[in-house]
């Protein structure tokens, strides 16, 4: 099984998203990932957390990250091909947020590591 990175992308930032909803509609928000969580069975090796306000390091220094498309969050799945990646996020709850996406990419293995 290969594994892929999935970056959940969203116009507002996780920590913005979560502050303005409801105790009951997070509630609801958080079963519908745990009943996508039990459908994808083994296929999810880590359900990620929501990702609060970075930093981007370079060799010139650190910078504030400007973007209107925020990384929300991450998680890592497997599957035997990038098909069968995108076959697990079928029906993944981040996708009926307004203007939510998912990014996936598959993991390398390092020889000797």
């Amino acid at each position: 099984m290969k594994k892929f990175v999935v970056l959940y992308m969203g116009p507002k930032a996780a920590q913005e998203q979560m502050l303005e909803s409801s105790p009951e509609a997070a509630q609801e928000g958080m079963k519908a990932w745990l009943q996508w969580a039990d459908r994808a069975g083994d296929g999810v090796v880590d359900m990620g957390n929501p990702l609060i306000a970075g930093k981007e390091v370079s060799a010139t220094g650190v910078s504030e990250i400007s973007s209107t498309n925020h990384i929300g969050g991450y998680g890592i799945i497997q599957a035997d091909d990038m098909e069968g990646a995108q076959a697990l996020l079928d029906g993944h709850p981040h996708l009926m947020m307004p203007g939510g996406s998912i990014r996936v990419y598959e993991s390398l293995d390092m020889p000797g590591m």
